[in-house]
């Protein structure tokens, strides 16, 4: 039996493409090596935010007295709180095991490789193989975390993300190498249980990706939590020989050797495009990714590639408007393509952090006359309430149109505050137009035009 298209991998660009296609007519089957949802729903953005909850919960608990509330003999369970996370992970996994019942979709367990622009073959975990014959594919493979010589994963003293969600017993001391959104990540959730945690990054701050302002912030609030920050470090070796770990780190000032029970090894994601067949169909790739056009086209008729294995922004957002995108232009319909200069980043550290578009310094090498605005949630009323004053609002726009050309928080919730600022730029809004839409008070959303305010000098609350 054919079918119209065919999706391999069911992440959360992979099972979007699947529904979207369904939902347009085709006969949709989606192929699948592991779990349903990909890492995105099992390894990563779902059960590291369980996580994270967990660590706020703990922290909230300790610091109740601050609340005015008596809590005594507060302690973590850690395997309490591995366990929630796991049960997240598996209740929305099998969220997308009826999301693919109600649209018709099949689903077919094993590992697929193409062998022609219309056939997959795939190997099911027992080894035996069939061919799956479709009009078009969907490439949709996903991120592994990046391996570096100077650190194999060993998934016992040397670890990958997917070993840190789920450790059977709490370390005492954890070295993180990378301080991107992974990296700061489980440095707080492990830190705040009291783990005694030492970030080492390659670039000269943390977030690299960041406005310069949010690194400075967090690296901060960092400190500040306990935590112990190497910038412009590079980890040259690790010896795993005795109990835990030593590394070799080479720092501005010389090398120096950590030891820890462990160390995390945080240093970005590689696309898993090996062993899928682009070699025998030609399919073009470059610096590790496959090569597509705006509507997720690779040079090899009926045949799409999305998400993490595309040259794009490695985000599951990203990859579930990609597929959507794709599943539209197969189908005959013309999808408005991807902006990328308006895709939103959330990092779920504690303070979060979420921005869009221009740094100050892109703005500025952009040739853009600027003007910036920051209002700090020391000067918020809703903050003060829910204690929690730590960061600010970034806004920064055209001097000379007043565009909306970035925004970058750091505070509690702000990840959910910054979808704002995304509509605001894709609806071209100016800053006179926010300055003028009523913002509720008290809130933290307001700190998005009391910022604007400050950019123009028109400053109310600070």
């Amino acid at each position: 039996m054919a079918y119209d298209l065919v999706v391999l991998g069911s992440g959360p660009g992979g099972y979007p493409a699947a529904i979207r296609a369904s939902q347009l007519g085709k006969k949709v089957a989606i192929i699948e090596k592991e779990s349903l949802g990909g890492v995105c729903l099992n390894w990563g953005c779902i059960p590291t935010k369980a996580l994270i909850k967990s660590a706020q919960v703990y922290e909230y608990a300790k610091h109740a007295a601050d609340y005015g509330v008596n809590v005594s003999n507060v302690s973590a369970n850690f395997e309490g709180v591995i366990k929630r996370s796991r049960g997240v992970a598996d209740k929305m996994s099998k969220g997308v095991q009826f999301l693919m019942k109600k649209n018709k979709i099949d689903i077919v367990m094993g590992y697929g490789k193409l062998v022609s622009p219309t056939k997959i073959e795939v190997t099911a975990a027992d080894g035996s193989k069939q061919i799956v014959e479709t009009k078009n594919i969907v490439i949709a493979t996903g991120g592994r975390a990046r391996a570096l010589p100077t650190m194999p994963i060993d998934g016992k003293k040397i670890l990958g993300y997917r070993e840190a969600m789920v450790l059977p017993t709490q370390p005492k001391s954890m070295i993180i190498c990378g301080s991107g959104a992974i990296g700061v990540e489980f440095a707080y959730v492990y830190n705040s249980m009291g783990t005694k945690v030492t970030i080492v990054e390659f670039m000269p701050r943390i977030v690299p990706v960041e406005d310069e302002d949010i690194s400075k912030e967090l690296e901060k609030q960092y400190k500040k939590q306990g935590m112990t920050i190497m910038t412009s470090s590079e980890v040259l070796s690790v010896d795993t020989n005795g109990k835990g770990v030593k590394a070799r780190v080479k720092t501005a000032s010389g090398e120096v050797v950590l030891e820890a029970d462990l160390l995390l090894s945080a240093v970005g994601v590689v696309a898993n495009i090996e062993g899928i067949g682009l070699e025998e169909l030609g399919i073009k790739t470059e610096k590790g990714k496959i090569i597509v056009d705006a509507n997720g086209q690779t040079n090899v008729a009926g045949v799409y590639a999305i998400g993490d294995c595309t040259p794009g922004q490695a985000l599951a957002h990203v990859a579930a408007k990609e597929g959507i995108n794709a599943a539209e232009h197969l189908s005959g319909h013309h999808p408005e393509p991807m902006d990328y200069n308006n895709i939103p980043g959330c990092t779920y550290c504690s303070p979060e952090i979420a921005s869009v578009g221009y740094t100050e310094k892109a703005a500025k090498d952009a040739g853009y006359e600027i003007k910036v605005g920051k209002f700090p949630f020391m000067a918020s009323g809703k903050a003060s309430a829910a204690g929690a004053t730590d960061g600010f609002v970034k806004v920064i726009y055209d001097a000379k149109y007043g565009e909306f050309l970035g925004c970058h928080m750091i505070g509690m919730n702000v990840t959910e505050m910054i979808a704002e600022a995304v509509v605001a730029r894709k609806l071209e809004t100016t800053a006179h137009e926010i300055l003028n839409a009523i913002h509720p008070h008290p809130t933290m959303s307001e700190g998005l035009k009391e910022a604007t305010a400050v950019a123009y000098g028109e400053a109310i609350d600070i």
